[in-house]
């Protein structure tokens, strides 16, 4: 393809990226203060609330004054959320939750209507990674990755619809990625699971129109760039370097348009401008996008990362560690970089 007839398609995805950027800038904010208002006294049941997206959702609804259902594997974390809800001036109990259980997913479900009596949104944010190349990763890892990030999340919505078509309303949301998208090296299982919920939030709008429901029953799949939570720390890693990714976003981006979609209407939401020109990038030139996706992925997780033991992360079982919102990833990796300048700098004064 020569310059001239690449222009066409290269001016749609400018446009495209900058109408897109002009549309969900405000997703990325905290509410208006009438927004806010909407959302005092509604009850959220979020999932994967101990840290990263999920406590900061907590958090946040707690300054709007709104009913907060924690749930995760780390009660005493949670308890410690709870706590902080509470002191920001809304309410919480907390109901220690594995998503994977089925069980656990029916016992959030009644106790958030024994509670509170209702549900208005429904989050469902758990998840956990897994980085490495396919055949490095054990498999009961990744079944367990199967179980928490797509299984969890079928089971969190099936009891959050009959909960809503129960009361008559109702808003889920599913937290996926922008890999839910764009596949991306290393990621293969974390990948297919968020290309899973973006699929099933698209066959439930379906059913919901189907029957009749959709007009006051919604589901959004929200979809982030890489984001410098407590994820990395806690994935399974068999990379050979400490997690990371390139340009990642703080996570305040991603708590406030999880809070945004509870109350506007869009299907699915890529978060910030990276998601978004990735997203339209990949509906252009899917193959193009792919291609510079993985070799970002190279570089910045096997070539340069400085190295890192295999871990199972918190895929098995919760670990104490990471219980923040942003998890100083972004820090990390610009001291890194000062230092390896520092080192080159160093090496060439030798040299000369």
């Amino acid at each position: 393809m020569n310059y001239r007839q690449s222009f066409p398609l290269l001016s749609m995805f400018a446009i495209s990226a900058l109408t897109s950027l002009l549309l969900t800038g405000c997703a990325t904010k905290q509410l208006s203060k009438s927004d806010r208002r909407k959302v005092q006294g509604k009850t959220f049941v979020v999932t994967g609330a101990s840290s990263g997206f999920g406590r900061g959702v907590a958090l946040r609804l707690g300054e709007y004054h709104a009913n907060v259902v924690l749930a995760a594997r780390r009660g005493e974390v949670l308890e410690s959320v709870a706590a902080d809800v509470r002191k920001a001036g809304g309410q919480a109990i907390v109901v220690l939750t594995d998503v994977g259980r089925q069980q656990d997913v029916e016992r959030l479900a009644d106790t958030t209507v024994k509670v509170f009596g209702k549900a208005d949104v429904w989050i469902n944010n758990a998840g956990v990674g897994a980085i490495g190349g396919f055949e490095d990763i054990p498999l009961d890892e990744y079944s367990k990755l199967i179980d928490v990030n797509l299984k969890g999340v079928v089971y969190g919505s099936q009891a959050a619809l009959k909960l809503f078509k129960k009361q008559g309303y109702g808003k889920l949301i599913n937290t996926g990625s922008v890999e839910s998208a764009v596949p991306l090296a290393y990621h293969a299982t974390y990948g297919s699971t968020k290309a899973a919920v973006r699929a099933l939030g698209n066959v439930l709008h379906q059913e919901l129109r189907l029957s009749g429901h959709l007009k006051k029953i919604k589901v959004v799949t929200i979809m982030p760039w890489a984001v410098d939570t407590p994820f990395w720390r806690h994935a399974a890693n068999y990379s050979g370097g400490t997690p990371r990714m390139a340009a990642m976003d703080g996570p305040e981006k991603v708590v406030n348009a999880i809070i945004f979609s509870s109350l506007h209407r869009r299907r699915e939401l890529p978060v910030g401008w990276k998601a978004r020109a990735s997203y339209i990038s990949h509906r252009l030139m899917p193959h193009l996008t792919e291609r510079i996706s993985a070799n970002i992925a190279y570089r910045y997780q096997i070539k340069t990362a400085p190295p890192a033991p295999p871990t199972k992360g918190s895929v098995m079982l919760p670990m104490p560690e990471g219980q923040g919102i942003d998890d100083g990833v972004r820090q990390r990796m610009k001291a890194e970089k000062k230092e390896q300048k520092g080192r080159k700098d160093s090496n060439k004064r030798i040299e000369q």
